[in-house]
């Protein structure tokens, strides 16, 4: 997978064109190393999280610009937005496990700080547990079992928990400097105001930055500008509303801060691709 420039690609592997289509996505290393001959050119992911677990093998990930090796039992995480490459030993073995960020909203609310300690990438060392949690998830994810959805919930939110137990664990580094902090106060100010559909200035103001450099921090950590953070937001909102409630258009519009019902569709099929009517027949 070599770019011919050095613009950074953005990649979706499920979620972010047809939305919410499973619980997870997981695949083993091999799945998609094999057509590129084990590389991985730089790219990021907007609205996925990924959780990467070397069972034999090894190679060199690249996580925003500083380079690690990877070892047997390695285990990368890379939070949406950040960019990362992969370099393989042929057959290397082990699994990519891909949550969408619908799901992230869903296991991570009212669990106190753990989504700041899953922001930062960083390659950490797996125990037994976490091996086998994982393997957990391919078994369930690969078979179609009663309650799958149910099990697959639930060995997320250990992994993540795992995860975000050995990230509070490390000791600081420069994927969290001062402007990265910026970047996770404005995602805690959007958790807390985008029904009130506060604009870039109302964000940048509570932070004491200008609305220019709020968004050239966002772009940076994220590849998108806070705009786009705070509409994504708002419709990520709406996909969860009308793919796992029952209530009628205009309420979730009402709810999600929109006067007027018409406009909230003509919002939602601009960003989705297709009506909030079709998005939730098809889902």
């Amino acid at each position: 997978m070599t770019p011919s420039s050095n613009v950074i690609q953005s990649f979706s592997l499920f979620g972010e064109s047809t939305h919410l289509p499973d619980v997870l996505h997981c695949e083993t290393i091999a799945d998609r190393s094999v057509l590129h001959d084990w590389e991985l050119a730089p790219h990021r992911h907007a609205r996925l999280h990924q959780v990467l677990l070397i069972q034999t093998g090894g190679g060199v990930v690249t996580l925003d610009g500083q380079s690690f090796k990877l070892t047997a039992q390695s285990l990368v995480n890379v939070p949406p937005g950040h960019v990362h490459s992969f370099r393989f030993k042929k057959e290397t073995q082990g699994w990519v496990t891909t949550f969408a960020d619908e799901l992230m909203d869903e296991l991570l609310t009212r669990v106190g700080h753990v989504n700041q300690d899953l922001s930062r990438a960083s390659v950490l060392k797996a125990d037994k547990f976490i091996s086998q949690n994982i393997s957990q998830i391919w078994h369930e994810f690969s078979a179609q079992e009663k309650a799958r959805a149910l099990i697959l919930r639930g060995l997320s939110a250990v992994l993540l928990g795992w995860v975000a137990r050995q990230l509070a664990n490390l000791e600081p580094t420069a994927l969290a400097l001062p402007d990265s902090h910026f970047v996770q106060r404005f995602k805690e100010l959007i958790e807390v105001h985008f029904t009130d559909h506060w604009q870039v200035n109302d964000y940048a103001k509570s932070l004491a930055i200008s609305p220019t450099h709020l968004s050239r921090l966002t772009r940076a950590a994220t590849g998108n500008s806070a705009l786009r953070m705070i509409e994504a937001r708002i419709m990520r909102e709406a996909r969860r509303n009308l793919a796992y409630t029952n209530l009628n258009i205009s309420t979730i519009a009402y709810a999600l801060g929109y006067s007027d019902p018409a406009y909230f569709s003509r919002v939602f099929t601009r960003d989705a691709g297709l009506s909030p009517k079709r998005f939730r027949a098809q889902i």
